[in-house]
């Protein structure tokens, strides 16, 4: 008889935010989602953004801290739709106090919100939600509370060599810690498969709403 000793499987929990190599002071998340209705009835359709997105560069879409525009925060590297949403991906200035501060927050997974600044062009009204068909991007901030929970930050940033240290570690954990079950082959010597859990939303009722600009139909 053959007696195989079978690990417990290990529970999985989100993380406030993954540590990636994105470089120093580097964080990204989505600061939008398709078809997901905010606190405040809007949902943004797919495509909402193209148009804007094609007239201002990343670099001329703020980052800001609570929609203030006297607190930017660092620069947007790289805004774009995908099948989810708007993802964006930023860094923050190290030289700013208030970045610093942010920084630290985002690590401890104290703050990871995100909420966009816009304008709407086109839009359309139902009985209980608004649909944003057209919107123009003016900044995208790091919030306490977004009106759409789940615009979140996803990952931060680190030195590129600790940040692969760490993954190579994860891996690692994980492979040891793969359990074996009869009748089964092994996981291990497949080579490590890439997971990614994204932020737990930030918890109790929206008090920030995205900012509406001069001009919204809000």
């Amino acid at each position: 008889m053959i007696i195989r000793h079978v690990r417990p499987r290990l529970a999985r929990t989100n993380t406030p935010a993954l540590i990636e190599a994105l470089g120093r002071d580097g964080f990204e998340g989505y600061a939008s989602l398709f078809n997901v209705a905010d606190g405040a009835g809007d949902i943004v359709a797919p495509g909402a953004f193209t148009r804007s997105l094609r007239r201002r560069p990343p670099q001329r879409v703020r980052l800001l801290y609570q929609h203030f525009a006297h607190e930017p925060l660092g620069v947007w590297e790289e805004i774009r739709e995908d099948a989810k949403g708007l993802y964006v991906r930023g860094r923050l200035n190290a030289e700013v106090e208030r970045a610093q501060e942010v920084a630290s927050l985002l690590a401890q997974g104290a703050l990871d919100g995100l909420s966009i600044g816009f304008r709407t062009i086109r839009a359309r009204r139902d009985a209980a939600t608004r649909t944003l068909l057209e919107i123009e991007l003016w900044e995208i901030s790091v919030v306490t509370f977004p009106l759409l929970a789940q615009s979140t930050v996803t990952a931060i940033g680190a030195k590129s060599d600790a940040a692969a240290s760490l993954k190579r570690a994860a891996e690692a954990f994980r492979a040891d810690n793969t359990p074996v079950i009869p009748g089964r082959a092994s996981a291990r010597g497949r080579g490590p498969r890439s997971v990614r859990s994204t932020a737990a939303a930030s918890p109790g009722s929206p008090s920030l709403a995205a900012a509406r600009l001069a001009g919204d139909d809000n």
